[in-house]
């Protein structure tokens, strides 16, 4: 029997935070699930199952509720964060007096941050600077198909590797593998835009545009994905794996996605508001359009072949002036003429692409100065 395994808490008692914390009790991790709401987390201590979300998958031994913070993270040194990005930064807050220094976070939320657009790793590091272990799960998973130990594959992205095999040996079973990456800002990014195309395709489907049109926006919705990715620094094999073309193909095709099922509601004329109360959860793409697009406004460079991740000399000489040329013919001494001074160097604009003011990702303020003599 291997030994007992350290706790974990799991902050968010939805259906995404109740399903992860059933697989990692499962998996025999002492887990404790918190939920802020104390008349909401009562019932599930008592009944053992989450009857709002998940009324079909009691709770294995090991998994314990509570509505108390302190008392989930007591002696905890991964916690494991389920909650909607609109509370993500309220959450960190509270964790900032409760966590050891050794404190290693992840989360599974999927979204920007409201009003910044910034990634939920920025975040994290700004709210809570003393971590140094980050991590984010993502990919093509239904909280009721994990719940119910159907087969589901899973990307674990961390900026320490240890860390990322520590929370891939807890979560990985027989019917729930995981793979892991170190590249935060691809699964990030992929988790939070595929939300955003699902309700485009909802749209479209409820508009009756048919299959075909749906693939059309799927495929260059993928293709927006990876431009903004690469601008970002992300890496290419990110967005055809789990945590891009997985997790997009799911969310965008079936009905289990919250969001396809509002972008379906407005595409038949529904009212958003009366949308969302039906669908009684939180729409992560509803909001994270914004965002998404203020983002990619944000770093938007030179077209396709300019990006801030590459930092090209191709950008460079696609945009640099050119060289004036150098006076032949002597003056009426027969002296050679003094060399013209040397082309002005160009400082950058912010965009990171080094490229003279034509670049449209330089900053409004930012603009060009001759360095050199006048």
């Amino acid at each position: 029997m291997a030994a007992r395994r350290a706790p974990i808490a799991v902050l968010g008692a939805g259906s995404w935070g109740t399903a992860l914390a059933i697989q990692l009790a499962r998996n025999g991790n002492p887990t404790r699930l918190w939920g802020h709401a104390a008349d909401e987390i009562a019932p599930l201590a008592t009944e053992r199952v989450n009857r709002r979300y998940l009324p079909d998958a009691p709770f294995p031994d090991g998994l314990e509720a509570t509505a108390d913070l302190a008392e989930a993270t007591a002696g905890v040194r991964d916690v494991l964060l389920a909650v909607p990005s609109h509370a993500f930064a309220e959450t960190l807050d509270r964790l900032a007096g409760l966590l050891p220094a050794n404190a290693r976070l992840a989360w599974a939320t999927k979204g920007l941050e409201p009003d910044s657009g910034r990634l939920l790793s920025e975040l994290a590091s700004g709210r809570l600077p003393g971590l140094t272990a980050l991590a984010v799960l993502s990919g093509p998973t239904f909280a009721r198909e994990v719940a119910a130990g159907l087969p589901t594959a899973i990307t674990v992205a961390a900026n320490r590797k240890a860390f990322a095999d520590a929370l891939s040996r807890r979560l990985h079973a027989e019917t729930f593998r995981t793979y892991t990456s170190r590249d935060l800002v691809g699964v990030q990014l992929g988790g939070a835009v595929k939300n955003v195309l699902a309700i485009a395709a909802g749209i479209a489907d409820g508009l009756g545009f048919g299959a075909n049109a749906r693939a059309a926006l799927i495929t260059r919705g993928l293709a927006e994905m990876l431009r903004l990715g690469q601008a970002l620094g992300a890496h290419h094999d990110t967005f055809m794996g789990l945590a891009g073309l997985g997790d997009l193909l799911l969310t965008c095709t079936d009905d289990q996605s919250r969001n396809r099922r509002f972008g379906l509601a407005l595409g038949r004329g529904t009212p958003a508001a009366q949308a969302l109360a039906e669908i009684g959860q939180v729409v992560e793409g509803r909001g994270t359009a914004r965002e998404v697009r203020r983002l990619a406004q944000r770093h938007a460079c030179c077209g396709r072949r300019c990006h801030r991740a590459r930092r090209s000399m191709r950008c460079w000489r696609a945009h640099r002036r050119p060289r004036p040329p150098r006076p032949r013919r002597r003056n009426r001494a027969g002296a050679t003429p003094r060399r013209a001074p040397p082309p002005p160097r160009w400082r950058g604009s912010g965009c990171g692409c080094r490229a003279p003011s034509g670049c449209a990702g330089a900053a409004p303020r930012a603009r060009f100065r001759a360095v050199g003599p006048a």
